[in-house]
């Protein structure tokens, strides 16, 4: 099972926390070096409780250093990140409970049943009504009829629909969600694109989300920040971004940024 997704012990918010929470993720100035490689240089920004910022870059930019600093697994080689005002390096455990990650590359364990694997996170998030919760998550997610099929047997769009249901099985107040529709038919795609809105606006989430389908954050993202070999190059609404970069759509963006020496 991916440590990431045991990211998972109950996390007790006093009032001195909550008044933290507007700001969800604050990173300032992160650097990442491996040897003599640099994964990433002085990034900053942040993420406030209900919007949702894209990461966007090539493959090989930066972006999951980024979310493994985010989520307690790297410590940065210089800088600071505070998630939900705490340093996750140090306090991964006590963070863990109110936030959640999803991957559409990683697969939750396949030799147990849909519902088994939901009912362990349930219980290690510490949530109530777990049967109720866990019946209207599959509904959401057009799974409903797979929960008792071993994970192992679902098809790589049923395994992401699986990983999302995960994702919200504690109703996180921050969620990453790391090319979260990437094996989804474009059907399928629209419809979690539209369920993961509805949550966000319904619980006043913050999402990070990354992806390289350019017309899904410009839909999704209230803002989106660029990288490049480790560094920020640019950061705004969709809108800014394109005007910054003469260009007509994010995507042609996004290429023009890649190809600038």
């Amino acid at each position: 099972m991916d440590e990431r997704t045991l990211l998972c012990e109950n996390y007790g918010m006093s009032s001195q926390t909550t008044n933290h929470l507007r700001t969800l993720i604050d990173a300032r100035e992160i650097c990442k070096n491996y040897g003599q490689t640099t994964a990433l240089y002085n990034l900053s920004f942040r993420l406030k409780q209900g919007e949702i910022l894209g990461l966007l870059g090539p493959n090989g930019a930066g972006k999951t250093t980024a979310i493994d600093i985010i989520l307690g697994l790297l410590t940065p080689t210089s800088g600071e990140v505070r998630v939900l005002g705490k340093v996750p390096s140090r306090h991964r455990h006590s963070i863990a409970s109110r936030i959640n990650f999803c991957s559409g590359d990683s697969d939750l364990p396949a030799n147990l049943k849909v519902c088994e694997n939901l009912r362990i996170f349930a219980r290690l998030y510490g949530v109530k009504h777990v049967e109720k919760k866990i019946s209207a998550l599959l509904k959401t997610f057009e799974i409903d009829h797979l929960g008792n099929r071993v994970a192992g047997a679902l098809s790589s769009g049923e395994k992401t629909r699986l990983n999302l249901a995960k994702s919200l099985i504690n109703d996180p107040v921050l969620l990453i969600l790391d090319e979260p529709t990437s094996s989804l038919d474009p059907d399928m795609a629209d419809k979690v694109r539209k369920i993961i809105k509805d949550v966000q606006v319904e619980k006043e989430m913050g999402i990070l989300y990354t992806s390289h389908n350019m017309a899904e954050v410009e839909h999704l993202c209230d803002r989106a920040m660029f990288i490049h070999k480790g560094k920020k190059i640019v950061e705004g609404t969709p809108e800014e971004i394109r005007r910054h970069c003469s260009t007509s759509s994010l995507e042609e963006a996004f290429i023009k940024m890649v190809r600038t020496p």
